[in-house]
């Protein structure tokens, strides 16, 4: 496990000399669908300027850089649904989504770097990297990747379920969020293992009897 430094660079990468694939998750707090992860592979010859940690980096600001990254680096995405996080829990969840993202590279890295201090089940060396995405440049873009596709999958998912305000809230349990929970009950998109939405279920069963 790595800690440390002063920003996001490619100096761990360099020091691998060998295909390294960043990669990270986002989506483990929400009330609403799923963790996505990605993992990526950038080429030394073409790093985007301005690669952060996505949280610090305005919607706007992600999105080109989502879109410049589709077009200069190997990517990968994973997911890991409702249904999985309700049965194994948010954190193996989060792993199951990082182990399909590196799975969906179009060619295998030979280490990786991941964010946090857990590994996933990889088919190559890896390193856990805490804050990662502030750190290294390829966690720092996985992030970028994981958090507009996540992103938009849940503004279309708004469409479905617009009262919930998905498009604007990515299922976090803001308050207006957990006002429209209230109000209009659990959906199929809801993780019922989460406090919140466990409450509500559990008070419609007392209810009911």
């Amino acid at each position: 496990m790595v800690s440390g430094g002063m920003g996001p660079d490619f100096s761990r990468e360099t020091e691998l000399a060998c295909r390294v694939a960043g990669i990270d998750e986002v989506g483990r707090g929400p009330l609403a669908g799923p963790v996505t992860a990605a993992a990526v592979i950038l080429d030394p010859a073409c790093i985007p300027d301005g690669l952060n940690d996505s949280k610090k980096l305005t919607a706007i600001r992600r999105d080109a850089l989502h879109d410049t990254l589709h077009g200069c680096a190997e990517i990968g995405i994973g997911w890991a649904t409702v249904a999985e996080i309700d049965a194994m829990n948010i954190r193996a969840a989060s792993l199951l989504a990082m182990a399909r993202a590196l799975s969906a590279l179009p060619l295998p890295p030979e280490h990786a770097l991941v964010d946090g201090n857990a590994l996933p089940d990889l088919p190559c060396a890896g390193t856990a990297v805490v804050r990662g995405d502030g750190l290294c440049l390829s966690i720092a873009a996985a992030s970028i990747v994981a958090k507009v596709a996540r992103d938009r999958h849940m503004v279309a998912l708004a469409q479905q379920h617009p009262e919930y305000g998905w498009d604007r809230n990515a299922g976090y349990p803001t308050k207006a969020h957990l006002e429209a929970l209230e109000r209009h009950g659990v959906t199929p998109a809801h993780r019922r293992t989460f406090a919140p939405v466990h409450k509500i279920l559990y008070q419609a069963k007392t209810v009911t009897c």
